[in-house]
């Protein structure tokens, strides 16, 4: 039996009695069937926030998704609404690490993603075969201080062109420009070798092995303009000892980011993350 249809809807607003009976209560007089319903309060900033999926009735759920946009503007919420059979596609952006890349794309022929990815952009041309070898346009895109400015509008250009919806860094080596961040509309999820706010920047493994730390970690966030200080949506640690080395803590540190960066994609295609300010609800 075919897996029905159905709505995904995040919303979020000052908190107030009755928020969820009348959510449920708006679908339930619509005749429809809630499958999964989770809500969240920030105890400090009296916000509310919920995720809630279900199978409408009938065949409107563009119009219906409309509807309950428009039941929660008058709840004083915003709220967005995805429909389940929608799959987003995407760009992966790489350097010439790989481990992330090859990650990413093996798991997307798995089928383990709500989404796909539509090409791949780099400022190296490595990994052009393996890109082909997935199916996947690959785009150069070479990139100087002094070619920054075109070279981030070709990039915003490829991703008009293969009607992109989100991009991933996959351990992208470049930082994107404010502009490109503005302009190109979509989230871009990043992921930072590092457990941030600690060692942002350039080689965080070498400034955790400087410090002696006893854990290192794997951050995955959304990109701002301010470098490695967006929303953060997953984060992982492993363990070390003054016996580790530099290149040790990179070949851990590279399990950890393939592992954190494939659930913050996860969660991103399925709907389950609300930003915030500067944070975000998981609704894992």
């Amino acid at each position: 039996m075919p897996t029905p249809a159905t709505l995904v809807a995040l919303l979020h607003g000052p908190d107030q009695p009755g928020l969820v009976a009348k959510t449920s209560g708006w679908i339930y007089a619509r005749q429809g069937n809630i499958l999964h319903a989770d809500q969240h309060r920030d105890m400090e900033a009296g916000e509310f926030f919920q995720r809630i999926e279900w199978v409408p009735a009938g065949t409107g759920a563009t119009q219906e998704a409309a509807e309950l946009r428009a039941h929660a503007a008058a709840l004083g919420m915003t709220a967005r609404v995805a429909l389940s059979t929608h799959r987003p596609k995407g760009a992966l952006f790489v350097s010439k690490e790989d481990h992330c890349f090859h990650d990413l794309a093996l798991r997307w022929k798995a089928g383990e993603y709500a989404g796909d990815f539509a090409c791949v952009i780099s400022n190296h041309p490595d990994l052009g075969e393996a890109a082909r070898h997935y199916g996947l346009p690959f785009h150069h895109v070479p990139v100087t201080p002094a070619t920054k400015a075109e070279a981030e509008a070709r990039q915003r250009a490829i991703l008009r062109e293969a009607g992109t919806e989100f991009v991933v860094l996959a351990r992208y080596m470049q930082v994107l420009s404010a502009d490109f961040l503005r302009e190109c509309g979509q989230p871009v999820i990043n992921i930072h070798h590092s457990f941030l706010p600690a060692f942002a920047g350039g080689k965080p493994y070498h400034q955790a092995h400087q410090r002696g730390v006893k854990l290192i970690g794997a951050t995955a966030h959304y990109a701002t303009a301010v470098l490695d200080d967006g929303p953060i949506i997953q984060q992982d640690v492993v363990r070390v000892t003054h016996r580790h080395g530099v290149e040790d803590l990179v070949r851990k540190g590279r399990d950890l980011e393939k592992l954190v960066l494939a659930q913050a994609l996860r969660w991103h295609l399925e709907n389950r993350i609300l930003v915030y300010g500067n944070k975000t609800v998981v609704f894992d």
